[in-house]
């Protein structure tokens, strides 16, 4: 099983938010030392998203990036993508037996007792969201705070994932919580200078020594 990128920082695209091209704004953050992408672009068919992730790759090729896919599996083995993120729901079984042992396999959780009965043989990390109300997905809640990612970090059997209204002063209390990561999207997406923001998540969530 791969362990997760360095430095756990999960950047979520959403072209719909971004400040400018979609390629440019990713590959600020990646500038800026981020090294772990998600394409997820759902409202999109499926060849567009394909396009779009291909497009994606060719302007970070600069980089050592895990580029992975929200979405389905066989979309992710489709796009070539170095893993994938699962809707709440999905079979973490398939999508291991189709990927293979080296994918970065992800699930999105929202309540404790899902992230508790994740089988580590097959997931590398659960997310645990919304930490926070966020700009990007209003009325989704309620939010976890501190505590709840706490929860999440006392009961899963893989690494944590904190999602959700995240910020340099905030990303540091959540591993004090036990994340084991952080992911972030709108922050990124509608910043001025993705690359300079990007450095200050690093920043405040670095990888373990």
């Amino acid at each position: 099983m791969p362990p997760l990128p360095d430095p756990p920082l999960l950047l979520i695209t959403d072209r719909a938010q971004a400040c400018g091209d979609l390629a440019t704004v990713v590959a600020a953050a990646c500038a800026g030392g981020c090294r772990w992408v998600s394409l997820r672009e759902k409202d999109l068919p499926e060849t567009d998203q394909l396009a779009l992730f291909a497009g994606l790759r060719a302007a970070l090729s600069a980089f050592d990036v895990r580029l992975t896919l929200h979405g389905s599996a066989a979309l992710a083995q489709a796009a070539g993508a170095d893993g994938v993120h699962l809707p709440s729901g999905a079979d973490p079984a398939a999508a291991r037996a189709l990927l293979g042992p080296g994918a970065l396999i992800g699930l999105s959780t929202h309540r404790p007792v899902e992230a508790a009965a994740v089988d580590p043989a097959l997931l590398d990390y659960v997310t645990a969201s919304p930490v926070f109300l966020s700009a990007s997905k209003p009325g989704y809640g309620p939010e976890l705070g501190f505590d709840g990612l706490a929860a999440f970090a006392a009961r899963a059997y893989v690494p944590v994932i904190a999602l959700g209204g995240i910020d340099a002063g905030t990303a540091g209390l959540c591993r004090d919580a036990g994340a084991a990561g952080i992911a972030v999207m709108g922050a990124v997406m509608r910043a001025t200078d993705p690359r300079a923001l990007t450095r200050d998540l690093v920043a405040a969530f670095p990888a373990a020594a």
